[in-house]
């Protein structure tokens, strides 16, 4: 029976839910078809995570283990990752759309001479691969593209697809590996975190994002006491980064961060495409700008139109209040 693979991505210990979406669309598919839906975690402790796993409805969880997955190194995981497809054999190979998965698909593709498809959007299985779509120049058109081949690898936008938990009676088997530190041409020494109680915005169920509107230290408050009181990840367009209002780390669009949060407040954003580009999965959508004409009430859910700093005083007052009622 042909085998859906998904690679279940693993950061200090949690499932990124990304993975968990891809997932979930691979089980629906396996379902449809008459396929196994397997998942793979490739990390220094991978049993920690199997239980949690196990919710989301795999068949089959297959686990590496070794201490070199403390970090992301991009040799290491490819050769775990070429052990795996050639123990395995799948049909397909799906993988969250992120930047480390972004290093390595092209090359797992060639080792394993299998076709790629990269940043998908959406996605099913044909009698010779797999089709489906991917936004191109900065989300403004859809593309159709489509890949044959035994075995198809893919990468998947966050927010393309939702969890659904569905527990069954799931194996865990290990893959034997190993891997020496000689084989290592880059050793890393350090990696450097931004603050631990930040939310990470690709994992956030809310973000607040602030825009050329937010031009004081007023309004950032402002937008740091929204995002505490909803318990989001705050973001930024990239006006305000290079202005150095925000650590570049929080910069969403084309060039910065994409995010698919349940909820999206944008606070002062136009709306620019390239900032769009990093935000348009998001699944509710809400803008407050001064200007009316604002690109960004285009693609809102719900628009507020009004001065952020005469509009979020009272807006998150009214949250305050109905979060104590409940």
């Amino acid at each position: 029976m042909s085998t859906l693979l998904t690679y279940i991505s693993v950061n200090d210990g949690k499932i990124k839910r990304s993975s968990l979406e891809v997932l979930s669309r691979c089980n629906q598919l396996a379902k449809e078809k008459g396929l196994t839906s397997a998942a793979l975690v490739v990390d220094q402790n991978p049993g920690a995570v199997t239980d949690t796993l196990k919710k989301y409805g795999p068949s089959v969880i297959y686990t590496i283990e070794n201490p070199i997955f403390k970090n992301h190194l991009n040799t290491p995981l490819l050769k775990a990752l070429s052990a795996a497809v050639e123990k395995i054999n799948p049909k397909l190979v799906a993988f969250a759309s992120t930047e480390g998965s972004k290093d390595i698909l092209g090359a797992l593709a060639a080792n394993r001479r299998a076709s790629a498809l990269a940043d998908m959007s959406e996605f099913e299985l044909t009698d010779n691969g797999v089709k489906g779509k991917r936004p191109v120049m900065a989300s403004k058109i859809i593309s159709a593209v489509e890949a044959e081949g035994e075995c198809v690898m893919i990468t998947v936008r966050s927010g393309s697809y939702d969890v659904v938990e569905q527990e069954g009676d799931t194996s865990v088997e290990p893959i034997d590996f190993s891997f020496s530190d000689d084989e290592l041409r880059l050793t890393l020494k350090e990696i450097i975190s931004s603050s631990s109680d930040r939310i990470d915005l690709s994992e956030a169920e809310v973000v607040i994002a602030a825009g050329r509107g937010v031009k004081d230290e007023e309004g950032r408050n402002l937008i740091s006491e929204l995002a505490s009181v909803l318990n989001a990840g705050v973001g930024a367009s990239r006006a305000l980064t290079e202005a150095g209002d925000y650590d570049p780390s929080l910069q969403i669009g084309q060039t910065g961060k994409v995010v698919s949060p349940q909820l999206y407040i944008g606070i002062g954003i136009s709306g620019a495409i390239q900032h769009v580009a990093g935000m348009a999965n998001s699944k509710v959508i809400v803008a407050i700008n001064k200007d009316p004409d604002a690109p960004i009430f285009d693609i809102a859910d719900y628009g507020l139109v009004g001065d952020l700093y005469k509009v979020l005083p009272p807006f998150i007052e009214e949250i305050k209040k109905v979060k104590s009622e409940k």
